[in-house]
């Protein structure tokens, strides 16, 4: 597995901050601009679609072989390759004069985004001490989070100035600059007996996450009972068997069960998806309802989304602090509670609403979002260093699938009752408005799940304990023959994870060395020794 240099650590969190800002920002800066392409490029609504999707579909489902990828080649040629392959095809889309040329480059921009994005998480994960690894998280979690909330706002000053190219046109120069930093600062070796690709295991596994994200994306636009969304539910569901299948055999696979083992792991996850199911859904629902309900102009908009910018980026270091002290349950727990308080808020807006009385919930909304920022670090404390990448695809994989999840299930209830409100001879503002009124609030329900799961699965504590990393696999424990051959080798019991330890953490050898027991003497012994 792969360091960096000692003395590069300030610089390496300019690449992390950068990086991840560029590649959430195109995340959800071309909702923006979407008119303006449809206009200029004389296209229709359903392949327009694709310029946005595309990017996500092949950004969800190349993340964990990407992260795969990094275990193997190290960071330094794996993460300058995805930013290479993302810049170049930033200016690509930039210069698109059609529209098929513009969704080819959106699809490259994913390939380069899944392959650099969880090499930003493996460089401030593995090698580095516990206050790096919690300061390079919330730099991470912070411009990944401010560029989701500042995309509006982003998008809306892009475009007044330089139109819809200047979207793509902007992350040239930083990726150039980044690119040149990764050369110089990361570390590029690795272990010489680097294990193989697990190829049927990229494919099968891309094959599942792509068909999955397809389902949820397209499913509200064409309907849930649509043969082509039945049938493309189907093909995942194929694929997952065939996932399963073809890792149990395989030499390297590229996904570890014991990962799914590891309860911290899991809730964790759970938790991540739960969590930005409620924010992405909020924000996308709520720049529609926005348009249609409350008929902000696109400076309304881009103002309503500066504050809670901030409260992410104000609130997400004091997060980590609060981790620290009181432990991931109850920081993580509160947050969702937060963001469960804030969506309902949401859903009480009428029309005729200003600025200001969105604040209340959007600003809870956001306060909950930074108090969940500490859960990426417990994804990657709770798995080996050397499957890191793996790990941190799958937290972006999860990133990305809940904002898929969010518009499916709270668009599954607003549509539903927006139409059945239309039935009824409901204007369609006021329809919708109602639609909100229902799906927010089951919405907020569903935080209240997330913290639920996170109460039951997060480490209780950390006070006076430190992270390290261990395998989650158990691991065989030699018992020495003499005692003082125990003591003079400092060999200790170890136990695996999850073993003893609520918290799913391995505790510090103790200090000094413990002797272990002597045998119990045996009466029946004629020789008097001890057994």
């Amino acid at each position: 597995m792969t360091g960096q240099k000692r003395d590069g650590f300030g610089l390496m969190l300019v690449i992390v901050a950068i990086a991840a800002f560029m590649i959430t920002l195109d995340n959800t800066v071309v909702n923006i601009v979407k008119e303006q392409i449809q206009r200029d490029l004389h296209t229709n609504e359903s392949t327009l679609e694709w310029v946005v999707t595309g990017y996500i579909l092949i950004f969800s489902c190349l993340m964990i072989p990407g992260g795969r990828l990094v275990d193997i080649y190290g960071q330094r040629v794996v993460f300058s390759a995805g930013m290479a392959i993302f810049t170049g095809a930033s200016l690509f889309a930039g210069f698109a004069g059609d529209i098929g040329v513009l969704i080819a480059a959106r699809l490259l921009q994913g390939v380069g985004a899944a392959i650099a994005l969880p090499a930003t998480l493996v460089m401030i994960n593995v090698g580095r001490t516990d206050k790096q690894k919690s300061v390079g998280m919330i730099v991470w979690v912070a411009t990944s989070a401010a560029a989701t909330a500042l995309g509006p706002t982003v998008g809306a000053i892009i475009k007044s100035i330089w139109g819809w190219q200047g979207i793509f046109f902007v992350n040239v120069a930083p990726g150039i600059i980044v690119i040149a930093l990764a050369l110089v600062v990361l570390n590029g070796a690795h272990d010489d007996a680097a294990p193989r690709v697990d190829l049927p295991g990229v494919l099968t596994s891309a094959t599942t996450l792509f068909t999955l994200t397809y389902a949820l994306t397209e499913g509200p636009r064409l309907g849930w009972s649509d043969p082509s969304v039945i049938s493309v539910f189907a093909l995942s569901a194929v694929a997952l068997l065939s996932l399963a299948t073809v890792e149990r055999w395989a030499p390297d696979p590229i996904f570890d069960i014991s990962f799914f083992q590891n309860k911290v792991f899991v809730g964790a996850v759970v938790t991540q998806v739960l969590m930005g199911l409620g924010f992405m859904g909020v924000n996308y629902f709520g720049v529609t309802f926005m348009d249609r309900v409350l008929g902000f102009t696109d400076a309304q908009k881009a103002v309503v989304f500066l504050p809670p910018a901030l409260v992410i980026g104000a609130l997400t270091p004091v997060s980590f602090w609060l981790a620290n002290r009181f432990g991931p349950r109850v920081t993580v727990g509160s947050g969702m509670v937060l963001m469960a308080v804030g969506m309902f808020l949401f859903g009480t807006l009428r029309q005729g609403d200003q600025v200001v009385d969105l604040m209340p919930g959007i600003l809870t909304l956001a306060a909950g979002m930074a108090m969940g920022t500490p859960l990426s670090m417990y994804v990657l404390k709770a798995v080996p260093d050397e499957r890191s990448g793996v790990a941190g695809g799958i937290l972006n994989v999860g990133r990305e699938m809940s904002g898929a999840l969010g518009i499916a299930v709270l668009g599954a209830f607003i549509l539903s009752v927006q139409h059945a409100q239309e039935k009824a001879g409901i204007p369609s503002a006021e329809a919708f408005r109602r639609g909100s009124a229902v799906g927010l609030p089951i919405g907020s329900a569903i935080m209240l799940i997330g913290g639920l799961i996170a109460a039951m699965t997060l480490p209780r504590h950390e006070k006076g304990a430190r992270h390290r990393k261990q395998s989650t696999r158990p691991r065989p424990v030699a018992v020495p023959a003499p005692a003082t051959a125990a003591i003079a080798s400092e060999t200790y019991w170890q136990e695996p994870v999850g073993a003893g330890h609520r918290s799913g953490r391995s505790q510090p050898p103790p200090w000094p060395p413990r002797r272990p027991p002597l045998p119990a003497y045996d009466p029946a012994d004629p020789s008097g020794t001890r057994r």
